[in-house]
């Protein structure tokens, strides 16, 4: 039987010059990240599918790739159920495996916690632009602290390197989950239908709020609780600051403190951002992870129709590894959607190394060989990067093809003729 040459489906090779790219930002985040005092650590592709499948992941559960068990231990004749032939799982992103790490060596680190992980994750998705099945992961987190200082540093540092990488003009949008909550209270849902709500909510720059209404009274609602609680969010349009109307309109139901933490967010990171963003508040702004408590913030670019990044504030999930409350905060960069954009407006790298091409003529050796090979020796001493090949027979491809991976300069070498 042929070997297929084709892929995994959702999964895809990586060509030299993108690759090249992806060096360059990864490197980037590393420097900006660690600039902020995050720590790299790294945590194993596969966990416990115990872990993975605790109800913390939200949607993301239901595309877990399962390993199954080996050897002696797999015994599929008498399997009655998942359980008895699975016992890890590829991870389906970087937070849960964070909180098993924290819990495993909490008292090795410093408190607050600020851990920088990169790498790639798995999910059993439906594959569209800048979507893969596997793809790389860039999280900062921030673990021990319960203040707000926690949510500014996350979206200053992510705004800083999404600045040095050139873009402008991107929406940075926050909101806090304990508000969604309190919007929901006040307009008379029970709290065991937040979740429902929160769902079709989510669906509001898709379908408007005419599409939300309806959908709403479709899940059975009444009108009066649909119709209060889309009147906050038309109150909201006319108000310059929507975070001190809701306080107001939700005093009831609403900590102050939650108000107030979430305008010291805001009006700190407007304060001292070094990109050239906005920050917004909108309070449609859900975020599908359930495991979010507080805080949740979100990136949308102008060149893409969805989020590049996100994250937000989740105090209960370290517990339920530790059996010990700990706050946590996170934020997560779509790394593959920004390398698309990147791709697409043909980025190039700054203050990359001339890289340089010697073709040596066939049969080229000897003493012809040793002064090519010196003289390479000697442009990389001096920062360049220089490929030493043999010249083909089609000159001109060769170098085409070259030109594609960011050789810019070529140099030939022929045998002197006897």
């Amino acid at each position: 039987m042929a070997l297929s040459k084709k892929p995994v489906h959702g999964m895809k090779d990586i060509l030299p010059a993108e690759m090249q790219l992806r060096d360059y930002v990864l490197n980037l985040i590393t420097e900006t990240y660690t600039g902020f005092g995050f720590s790299h650590i790294e945590t194993p592709c596969m966990e416990n599918i115990g872990n993975l499948s605790s109800r913390q992941g939200g949607e993301n559960e239901k595309l877990i790739f399962k390993v199954l068990k080996r050897g002696a231990k797999l015994n599929i004749a008498e399997a009655s159920s998942e359980e008895d032939v699975v016992d890890f799982g590829m991870r389906y992103d970087l937070t849960v495996p964070l909180s098993r790490y924290y819990a495993e060596h909490a008292a090795e680190l410093p408190s607050p916690f600020k851990a920088l992980q990169m790498g790639p994750v798995w999910r059993a998705d439906r594959p569209q632009k800048g979507r893969f099945r596997q793809f790389v992961q860039c999280d900062i987190d921030i673990l021990g602290d319960a203040s707000c200082l926690a949510e500014i540093e996350l979206i200053q540092a992510t705004t800083t390197l999404l600045g040095r990488l050139g873009f402008t003009g991107f929406e940075v949008c926050v909101n806090d989950r304990r508000l969604l909550k309190a919007m929901a209270a006040y307009s008379g849902f029970a709290e065991e239908t937040y979740d429902q709500v929160f769902i079709i909510l989510d669906k509001m720059d898709k379908i408007g709020r005419d599409g939300v209404e309806a959908e709403l009274k479709e899940a059975g609602f009444t009108a009066k609780q649909v119709e209060t609680y889309l009147g906050l969010f038309a109150k909201l349009e006319t108000e310059t600051d929507g975070i001190a109307c809701l306080a107001h309109l939700l005093r009831d139901v609403l900590p102050q403190e939650v108000a107030a933490n979430l305008s010291l967010i805001v009006d700190s990171v407007r304060q001292t951002a070094t990109a050239d963003f906005k920050l917004v508040f909108d309070p449609t702004l859900v975020r599908g992870m359930s495991y979010y408590t507080g805080p949740i913030f979100e990136i949308k670019m102008p060149q893409l129709n969805s989020a590049v990044g996100g994250g937000g504030r989740y105090d209960e999930m370290i517990g339920k590894f530790t059996g010990q409350a700990t706050p946590a905060c996170g934020f997560s960069i779509g790394f593959e959607r920004i390398i698309t954009i990147l791709l697409e407006q043909g980025f190039r790298i700054p203050g990359a190394a001339a890289r340089k091409a010697y073709l040596l003529e066939k049969g080229l050796d000897g003493e012809e060989l040793l002064k090519a090979l010196k003289e390479a020796r000697t442009e990389r001493e001096d920062g360049a990067q220089v490929l030493v090949v043999r010249m083909n027979k089609n000159k001109k491809f060769q170098k085409e093809q070259l030109q594609k991976e960011g050789y810019t300069e070529f140099k030939e070498f022929f045998r002197q003729r006897r």
